[in-house]
């Protein structure tokens, strides 16, 4: 599962070349699109590239994938 999850934030998010190099910056964004991936597949998405696209499109979107709207 480790694997899976760091190829998804590397190539999706183009984790390895962030450029957030202070303080706690890189262990909060990690937290936060682990968050986004975690939620994408409890929503049975498999595809997450295409979700962020989906989604991005949409500013209520996201919220509704949370229960928020």
């Amino acid at each position: 599962m480790e694997n899976k999850i760091h190829w998804v934030r590397d190539a999706t998010y183009d984790e390895d070349r962030s450029q957030i190099r202070t303080g706690t910056g890189q262990q909060v964004m990690a937290t936060l699109r682990n968050a986004a991936i975690g939620t994408l597949r409890l929503a049975g998405i498999t595809n997450i590239a295409a979700a962020n696209r989906h989604h991005a499109r949409d500013s209520t979107r996201p919220l509704a994938v949370l229960g928020i709207t």
